[in-house]
Order: C-alpha cells, then sequence, then structure tokens
C-alpha cells in the first residue's frame, strides 16, 4: 500500500480567529503554529503545507508571564560589526506587541522555505478590528487554552 501525500488541489483552507486577550502569549503561539502547520488536520504532512489561515487580534493585550518581560530580549542585528541590538519584551510588548506575538509564533514553524510559506499566513493585530471579514474567519474556541 502507498503512502498517502496530499496535493495542492486537495488543500482546503480555513480562516480562524484567535482573541488573544487575557491568554499567555507561548500557549497563543504554540495553536497558531500548530494551525498554521496543518496538524490538526488528518492528512497532515510535514513537507507539505496543509495549514489553515490564522488571524490573531488583540495582540496588545496578551499575557506574559513569570517575570519574562523583564527578563527576556528580542535580538536583532544589522549585519555590521557590534551591530547587535536588543530590547526587552516589556518594552516591545508596549511599543509594538504585533512583532512580539509574530516572532513568538515564527520560532514554532519550520526554519526553511515551508516555513516561510506557512507565516504568510499569520496575520497579526494590536486591536479587535482585521481587515479580513470578507473571507468569513471562524472564531477558535480559546477556552481550552490557559488564561495568565
Amino acid at each position: 500500500m502507498r503512502t498517502y501525500t496530499p496535493k495542492a488541489q486537495d488543500i482546503t483552507r480555513e480562516w480562524h480567529v484567535i482573541d488573544a486577550e487575557g491568554l499567555v502569549l507561548g500557549r497563543v503561539a504554540t495553536v497558531a503554529a500548530s494551525l498554521l502547520r496543518g496538524k490538526h488536520r488528518t492528512y497532515f504532512a510535514p513537507h507539505v503545507d496543509t495549514g489553515d489561515f490564522v488571524i490573531i487580534v488583540n495582540a496588545d493585550k496578551v499575557v506574559v508571564t513569570a517575570n519574562k518581560a523583564e527578563q527576556n530580549f528580542a535580538y536583532r542585528h544589522s549585519g555590521y560589526p557590534g551591530g547587535l541590538r536588543s530590547t526587552s519584551w516589556k518594552t516591545l510588548l508596549a511599543e509594538d506587541p504585533v512583532a512580539l506575538v509574530h516572532d513568538a509564533v515564527k520560532g514554532m514553524v519550520p526554519k526553511n522555505r515551508l516555513g516561510r510559506a506557512q507565516m504568510g499566513k499569520l496575520f497579526v493585530y494590536a486591536g479587535e478590528k482585521h481587515p479580513h471579514a470578507a473571507q468569513q474567519p471562524t472564531a477558535f474556541d480559546t477556552s481550552a487554552i490557559r488564561r495568565g
């Protein structure tokens, strides 16, 4: 018997909205990465993009637990010698919460062209509103995600 591999035309993509208000950052990122990868599908294959589109709203109201806001840093490098810059999560959560949530999800997908394609289906917004109403997204049930 041959192993089934999903084809691109066989995949039906859905749109999910995750309301991150009061939810822990890592738990939201884990759920979003799982939906982006398609691990909830019966026909999941690790080498094929079988995932759905994910919209995360209220990224500015996400919770960071256990003093991580002061202890963890987001790093970036300019490419020049001495070009390493760091920003604390506390500052990032206050100034650019979208980048914090986006980077948390990015760390949980594969680091290759498949992961980049999956990250193209992620949309993060700081507020309640998003411009994807025409796609008729369904609200994701966040009752199973632990709140902060």
